[in-house]
């Protein structure tokens, strides 16, 4: 990611964000059930991997994420 400092935990948290959209695209509540994450701070990892281009949502709020052609490649990057 170009504007994001990947510090260990946030990187380990966009991973398991990403790798729950990989496995079904859902919002922001389902990710943060299914990651023991709060919902706070998986809204802030969506909106980092959404403006690098990793992610995008469909639909009106609660919006369903989606991963984009980019995924996981980007993270390491």
């Amino acid at each position: 990611m170009r504007y994001v400092r990947n510090v260990k935990t946030g990187l380990l948290t966009r991973t398991n964000i990403l790798n729950t959209l990989e496995k079904t695209s859902n919002n922001a509540m389902y990710i943060a059930k299914t990651t023991s994450l709060s919902y706070s701070v998986v809204s802030h990892h969506l909106r980092l991997l959404k403006r690098e281009g990793t992610i995008t949502h469909k639909g009106k709020r609660p919006y369903t994420w989606l991963v984009t052609g980019m995924g996981q490649k980007q993270l390491i990057s």
